[in-house]
């Protein structure tokens, strides 16, 4: 378990240091959940949160309980899309960041032998 502990207080001091390591963590986690990946997204976020503004801050900003907060970014949490929404706002308040949003236009050819 040294390990863990080790690589959470590398993350929070690299959070400290360096802001632009926070807001990829957060492109990172929101990429993950949007790849399908929720598992290692919630893993990221946790690890964010704890780096940042702490689960009794964020239990203050979401409404939530905190013991609630840390069952849904657990490995086996299942936050609903709300609270998910909810917790990313937050983060992203806190880091004073925002989302951008792209949209890829693919087109699909026929071929003539349909």
């Amino acid at each position: 378990m040294a390990l863990t502990r080790n690589f959470k207080q590398t993350v929070v001091e690299r959070v400290e240091r360096d802001p632009e390591f926070a807001k990829a963590l957060l492109d990172e986690a929101a990429t993950l959940f949007l790849s399908g990946e929720p598992e290692t997204a919630r893993l990221i976020l946790r690890d964010l949160v704890n780096a940042t503004i702490g689960f009794e801050q964020l239990a203050a900003m979401t409404d939530k309980p905190s013991k609630s907060l840390h069952r849904m970014l657990s490995p086996s949490g299942n936050p609903s899309m709300d609270n998910l929404a909810a917790i990313f706002g937050a983060v992203r308040t806190r880091l004073k960041v925002g989302f951008e949003v792209h949209t890829v236009l693919i087109r699909l050819s026929h071929t003539a032998h349909e």
